[in-house]
């Protein structure tokens, strides 16, 4: 991981999660981001907020040059930005790094579960979190094959009256670059450069370019006949990575993280009562 600002964490890595006034002995400590990895139960006791930001991901490839925790990486550290810009506090829970990715399973290394089994797994750890009074969870996503996973366990636990739960993908709030997404394409590898450099296999970079697809799918009469990215995916690259340096990272991590950061004050002042029935 990649040196962030804020305190280092048990297991060594440092995050935004900083108290405001950690440089002093005098007063308390107050939290602006409590990393729950990092934090005793004592000092998620005394949390007055009742806001939380989970990341997810998935452990998947992205070709020859990118890591297969990609999805994982990226999500954090559009969570962990996005949390450095909110005006309140927020609990950062730990990122789940196993998604829907079954798509992917012709590449060694690439881990999934079923759709059933990430709903659940999701869903009961927000619940978990709802538990101790952080009710209202905005989940951040880095992986396309989790989507409408999300958006269904958002509207069952908000449903239920268990939480108010809302997932955020941060490739689909980048306006214009959206467009240019792809797997292991000029998107993610823009933040990893910006984030995360020494993952980035640059002696790849050309081999990643050679054999990568120019979209996602097989596609006739609208419809998309492959189910596995290994039928039009020979390294499983789809976009021109080249076209993904550090410079256009960084402006993607601002963008992600604004946005973000917009959605977390909406989160927060939202009526989230039912409407009642009509």
């Amino acid at each position: 991981m990649t040196e962030r600002d804020g305190a280092e964490n048990g297991l060594g890595l440092r995050s935004p999660c900083e108290p405001a006034n950690r440089h002093t002995d005098v007063q308390p400590i107050v939290y602006s981001c409590m990393d729950l990895t990092a934090a005793t139960w004592t000092d998620v006791r005394d949390l007055e907020t009742d806001l939380a930001v989970v990341p997810v991901g998935s452990t998947e490839q992205h070709g020859p040059h990118a890591p297969l925790g990609t999805d994982v990486l990226t999500a954090e550290a559009v969570a962990d930005a996005g949390i450095e810009r909110a005006d309140r506090e927020v609990v950062r829970a730990p990122a789940i790094p196993v998604g829907i990715a079954a798509e992917h399973r012709q590449f060694p290394g690439t881990m999934w579960v079923t759709e059933d089994t990430f709903r659940d797994y999701v869903g009961e750890a927000v619940e978990s979190l709802a538990y101790h009074g952080f009710d209202r969870v905005v989940i951040v996503n880095g992986h396309g094959g989790n989507v409408d996973a999300l958006r269904e366990i958002g509207g069952r636990l908000t449903r239920a009256g268990d939480a108010y739960v809302v997932p955020f993908t941060w490739f689909e709030a980048v306006g214009e670059h959206s467009g240019d997404m792809g797997h292991g394409g000029p998107l993610e590898t823009a933040l990893l450069r910006h984030c995360e450099p020494e993952l980035v296999r640059e002696d790849r970079i050309e081999t990643a370019r050679a054999d990568a697809a120019d979209g996602w799918g097989d596609w006739t009469s609208h419809v998309n006949l492959a189910y596995d990215s290994a039928e039009f995916a020979e390294n499983g690259v789809v976009g021109d990575p080249a076209d993904g340096d550090a410079q256009r990272g960084e402006t993607l991590l601002e963008l992600a993280a604004d946005s973000l950061a917009r959605l977390l004050e909406t989160v927060a002042e939202r009526d989230v009562s039912r409407p009642d029935h009509r």
